[in-house]
């Protein structure tokens, strides 16, 4: 983990990859994650864990099924959100986003539960941030 300042600006420009975050620091047991997210995600649940989004930019929905019924959240720029765990829930947006994410350690991007995986989505940890103008590759065990 990087000790200097990060421009998130400057992370998400690193990589093109939709669907697919890039860990930019820990805070204790958590992974602090940014993501390209365009289209739709998959429906799936973290039986353990809530998820927290922030949306940097863009605008990002996410389907919701829970036990009253399913309803949809939208979410503009500046906003967040955290899905409680056990909530099945998919993730999308329309017109592209800018995502940011915590989540602990070793969570997997599609849950613990989840619909068969498009090949747009990447089922990954996380993925170590590295690039031009960056800190330097974080110590990330993926």
């Amino acid at each position: 983990m990087s000790t200097e300042p990060l421009s998130l600006d400057q992370a998400l420009a690193s990589f093109d990859a939709l669907w697919s975050p890039r860990i930019v620091t820990r805070v204790n047991d958590y992974d602090v994650r940014v993501a390209k997210v365009e289209g739709e995600h998959l429906w799936h649940v973290h039986d353990d864990t809530d998820e927290f989004f922030l949306v940097l930019g863009g605008e990002l929905h996410i389907d919701l099924r829970e036990p009253a019924g399913e309803r949809r959240v939208t979410l503009p720029a500046g906003s967040v959100f955290t899905v409680p765990r056990g909530t099945e829930h998919k993730p999308y947006a329309p017109d592209g986003a800018r995502i940011l994410l915590f989540e602990p350690t070793g969570t997997l991007t599609v849950g613990d539960r989840h619909d068969e995986i498009p090949d747009h989505v990447d089922a990954t940890t996380g993925h170590a941030l590295t690039g031009p103008g960056l800190p330097g590759p974080l110590s990330v065990q993926i």
